[in-house]
């Protein structure tokens, strides 16, 4: 059973970065995919990036793509989400995911194991 933590969020202004870290319990991270999702207040949680298990393959929501990164170390047991040119419509609280699958889903129901969240707010 995996256990994630979430951290990195906090408060930025728009066209700021941030970097979240998202930290896995076990020895068996490496089988699964990872995804990042996000949600904002009165919104439904909505998929933001994914990874697969071994970082060669990136999925990205149009609304994000070209400004955040999603990668992994293995050895660490941790996935990254770099977010870059933030922009107020990104305030959300950041999520991530861990679904034993090949390759990352979009569907949140895909996941098995969430972090408990970490809240991120884009000031404009």
């Amino acid at each position: 059973q995996a256990q994630l933590v979430e951290s990195g969020g906090g408060l930025v202004q728009a066209g700021g970065s941030l970097r979240l870290s998202c930290a896995a319990s076990g020895r068996t991270f490496s089988s699964y995919s990872m995804g990042w999702f996000r949600q904002a207040p009165g919104k439904e949680r909505e998929f933001v990036a994914g990874i697969s298990r071994s970082g060669g393959s990136t999925y990205y929501a149009d609304s994000v793509k070209g400004r955040f990164t999603i990668s992994r170390d293995n050895a660490k047991n941790t996935v990254y989400l770099q977010m870059d040119s933030l922009k107020a419509e990104d305030t959300a609280v950041y999520y991530c995911a861990a679904a034993r699958l090949g390759y990352p889903s979009k569907y949140a129901n895909a996941y098995e194991y969430w972090g408990q969240g970490t809240q991120v707010t884009v000031s404009s």
